[in-house]
């Protein structure tokens, strides 16, 4: 009996999603789940696992843009052992995308943030300068999908290695007119499609600048106090909430006390209307090694300083491993930054639609500063207010900053609500 792999529904926002790897070859006989496929969508990634054990044989090949319900292959469950491995079929030049592939169901019903495709990472082609003459179809099609020597089935054309090994000659590298500096290699490139993830980013950034009125405005806040606050209780902190007292959560609940005094900030456009938010739901943004993701911290005004910091901590932990919800990506009304933690001194840093302001941290740098009449040295942040000013003026955008400054040079502020 043949059992069909779907596409599985990731949420009503996203329609279609990519064939990133199979994680099995085409016609291997696999058991109940394995891990088959990976899938990536705009926000993230998912595994399937085989349902049953069988035959695969795949439909799709990876880097195929697919819609929610399309079948990508296909597990015969009837299929014999004593068959022995299936060949594979012959594939056009622009099927030759992977030798690898997999199926199944969604794995727990949790996605991963990873947009990108580890396997193809073992090969990426290196294009030589341009050639005197146009190369084989099998050398141009080894830029979308590379080959490792024996790592593919037999696809009944000519591979690269094949090529290769064969007719060096037909392979022309233009010379240089002057020599070579010594101990210089061959300059090369390397070209690798975009990963879903990537993509995605790149669409919304570039969408916050075309279609956004944004302006940052900046301030500098003096951290002495959240630093001596921190110093005094974070044994006593970590020891009753097992976790440790960081700044994220201060600039939440400084957020927060600013976004009541100016719901604007809070606020999204749609069409002509203006959407106010009578809740707090803050994204994080969390660097991984796939991309930037904000994952939502929500209710946050709800929430004690410790239950912000476990609860930071943990989704950006799962980014990290891959394990977030799409739900936990979804509907923030304000998105906090902190490039500090790059080293980054000031940056501008973008909306993230349909968000009308992003505040970003940076790093902490002892400075000299003027304390009635005398220089001291404080431990001083740059803030950026990046907002948008279709709907947001500049003077409530300083004054909301100038109440986050407020709250973070004077964190009792935040404890007395004053």
């Amino acid at each position: 009996m043949a059992i069909e792999i779907r596409v599985p529904s990731f949420g009503e926002s996203i329609t279609e999603s990519t064939v990133a790897q199979w994680h099995k070859p085409d016609g291997a006989m696999v058991q109940k789940g394995d891990l088959l496929v990976t899938l990536d969508t705009e926000k993230s990634s998912a595994d399937l696992e085989a349902e049953v054990s069988g035959r695969l044989k795949i439909l799709v090949p990876e880097g195929t843009d697919v819609k929610v319900g399309a079948v990508i292959g296909i597990l015969e469950e009837s299929v014999a052992e004593a068959e022995g491995p299936a060949v594979a079929p012959k594939l056009e030049p622009s099927q030759v995308a992977s030798p690898e592939a997999a199926a199944g169901k969604l794995v727990s019903g949790e996605v991963r943030v990873d947009a990108s495709t580890p396997a193809a990472k073992a090969g990426d082609e290196q294009q030589k300068a341009p050639s005197a003459a146009p190369p084989p179809p099998s050398l141009t099609m080894s830029s979308q999908a590379p080959v490792t020597p024996g790592s593919a089935p037999s696809t009944g054309g000519t591979t690269r290695m094949d090529a290769s090994a064969r007719a060096p000659e037909k392979e022309f590298a233009v010379r240089p007119t002057a020599p070579a500096p010594q101990g210089g290699g061959e300059r090369t490139v390397t070209r690798k499609p975009m990963s879903r993830l990537r993509k995605t980013i790149a669409r919304r950034l570039l969408q916050a600048r075309q279609e956004t009125a944004m302006l940052t405005t900046f301030a500098e806040v003096d951290m002495s106090a959240v630093q001596a606050l921190r110093q005094r209780y974070q044994e006593s902190f970590l020891k009753r909430y097992g976790v440790k007292l960081g700044l994220m959560s201060f600039f939440v609940k400084a957020v927060i006390e600013g976004l009541r005094l100016f719901p604007e900030l809070n606020a999204s456009i749609e069409g002509d209307d203006i959407v106010y938010h009578n809740y707090y739901d803050i994204g994080v943004a969390v660097s991984t090694e796939r991309g930037l993701v904000v994952p939502v911290v929500r209710d946050a005004d709800r929430k004690s300083f410790a239950d912000i910091e476990r609860e930071i901590a943990d989704l950006a932990q799962r980014a990290r491993e891959n394990r977030l919800a799409l739900a936990e990506l979804e509907g923030g009304t304000f998105t906090i930054t902190n490039g500090g933690v790059f080293g980054s001194l000031l940056s501008t840093p973008l909306l993230n639609p349909p968000q009308v302001g992003i505040l970003g941290m940076h790093a902490i740098v002892d400075r000299p500063v003027a304390i009635e009449g005398r220089v001291e040295i404080r431990p001083m942040m740059y803030l950026a207010l990046s907002y948008d000013h279709r709907l947001i003026d500049g003077r409530e955008a300083v004054q909301f900053l100038v109440r986050v400054k407020e709250c973070i040079a004077n964190p009792e502020r935040i404890v007395l609500g004053i």
